[in-house]
């Protein structure tokens, strides 16, 4: 029987966290996630890294501060993964007074310290680019800096550095059982797989409380408050790569996002039934519909949505009534009971998972040296030998396919071209400039195993693929099934 010093059960952006973390302390980690890497909530996100200005209103000022400093962090880590977004704020008719509003950024600047994004600022009026696609031009406008993220990659390149530096991660595998057995946990896995392990830690995410109860058999003073956010992709509502904050009648804000050819508009925030309860609603697409078409010049109905998602957040339950207001700090509760120890995650969010691993095993006892906080992410370290390849790239590669790849892999573009010199030598193409040789690639080191995971988390090329397209590559890995890393 395998044993191990920590079993992470989730592989969402919390749980690889974490086992990256453990793993680069030196502890023997086996991370478990009974689908596949990110995918449910922590794909399912806005998709920034963002200190969350709307906390403010809430004095949510220590979530705001943190997040700001991990959003420094990220930029630093991940350069290639996490790029600069300038957002654009209108002013909102009957909404919070102008100088309320400024006053607002300016603290938002203020808790972030010292950062390499511009400080926020007025528009000016002559800024066309930014003021035409607005239902007003002439608006009160302001603007400031946060940064997106590809999050289901950014999962994986967690999990990938975890895997790196020591740690185990088995994804498709499923905690069925554990049990206290003198000093350590006895844990039954899918598969008919035991492992032991000194110490549990659950962040199973929207499962947080299942695992606890019914995998664990244990109870928890701590209550989980599950709430939908939802997302549409729409056609584009504006050209550039700025988005836009909208404030809202109900004191909510909605983003809207450049995605490629697509607007992405979100979020809600809805109670859920349950973690399966992860599809948007009508009422919250017509919702999202309605918020952007308040501000936006180029109007959108439910017909024009494109694509929709849902990611359930399990966030801890503050008692709040409204479920915008519910806190969006994380909870690390330790259980009391004598033994090997149980820590469960609750809440969190992308921009701080890196921050909640290191306190999550410090609130474990566990030492070691804490590297996260100046340690490249994978393909993270970016140099101008690396921008001189690109350029060398560019000379045969697409421009949409490079910089999509670029962003995606970084230095580490190198392990899917090989001595490629031509699209050729990349083998089979299965469309929207995905080759045989990447697709071998995230399937041999990538953890990817199916069609979905591939298309939709590791590339997001599901939205351009066709369905032909897409069932040629289910039917090419059903028949090569290539060798898994």
């Amino acid at each position: 029987m395998d044993s191990f010093d920590l079993l992470v059960v989730g592989g969402g952006i919390n749980g690889a966290a974490i086992a990256r973390d453990a793993a680069g302390r030196g502890l023997t980690v086996l991370l478990v996630e009974k689908d596949d890497l990110a995918a449910h909530t922590s794909s399912a996100s806005s998709k920034l890294i963002h200190g969350g200005l709307r906390y403010l209103a809430q004095y949510d000022f220590r979530l705001v501060r943190e997040s700001l400093r991990e959003r420094e962090t990220m930029l630093r880590t991940a350069p290639h993964l996490v790029r600069p977004l300038r957002f654009i704020l209108p002013e909102a008719p009957g909404g919070r007074p102008w100088w309320m509003v400024r006053a607002g950024l300016a603290l938002y600047d203020l808790l972030g310290g010292r950062k390499s994004l511009p400080r926020a600022r007025g528009v000016p009026k002559n800024d066309a680019a930014v003021r035409a696609p607005l239902r007003d031009p002439n608006a009160k406008l302001a603007a400031y800096w946060d940064a997106w993220v590809d999050d289901a990659r950014l999962v994986v390149l967690n999990a990938l550095d975890a895997k790196e530096r020591g740690a185990e991660i088995a994804t498709r595998t499923e905690l069925l059982s554990a049990r206290r057995d003198g000093d350590a946990w006895t844990a039954t896995l899918s598969g008919g797989r035991d492992v032991r392990a000194a110490t549990i830690v659950n962040a199973a995410g929207p499962w947080v409380a299942e695992v606890l109860g019914n995998r664990l058999g244990e109870q928890s003073e701590a209550r989980v408050r599950l709430i939908r956010g939802s997302h549409v992709a729409v056609p584009r509502l504006h050209e550039g790569d700025h988005a836009y904050i909208l404030q809202q009648p109900d004191g909510r804000i909605v983003f809207v996002l450049p995605y490629g050819a697509l607007s992405l508009v979100g979020t809600t925030d809805c109670p859920a039934v349950g973690p399966d309860d992860d599809r948007a609603s009508p009422a919250e697409i017509d919702y999202l519909c309605a918020a952007a078409n308040a501000y936006m010049r180029r109007r959108i109905a439910t017909a024009d949505v494109r694509w929709s998602y849902a990611g359930i957040r399990a966030l801890y339950d503050d008692g709040a009534a409204d479920a915008k207001n519910v806190t969006r700090e994380y909870r690390l509760e330790l259980d009391p009971d004598p033994g090997p120890k149980l820590l469960s995650v609750f809440g969190g969010k992308l921009t701080t998972a890196r921050a909640l691993a290191a306190e999550a095993l410090d609130k474990l006892g566990i030492g070691g040296f804490k590297f996260t906080r100046n340690s490249p992410l994978p393909g993270g370290n970016v140099t101008p030998v690396f921008n001189a390849r690109l350029e060398e790239l560019a000379e045969w590669l697409p421009a949409p396919m490079l910089a999509r790849m670029a962003q995606a892999y970084g230095t580490r573009l190198d392990a899917i071209l090989g001595d490629a010199i031509s699209l050729v030598d990349l083998g089979r193409h299965f469309g929207a400039g995905l080759y045989e040789a990447e697709v071998r690639h995230l399937i041999d080191n990538e953890f990817a195993r199916t069609p979905e995971d591939i298309i939709w988390r590791r590339t997001k090329l599901g939205l351009e693929m066709s369905a032909k397209e897409q069932a040629a590559l289910a039917k090419w890995l059903g028949t090569h099934r290539p060798q898994a890393g």
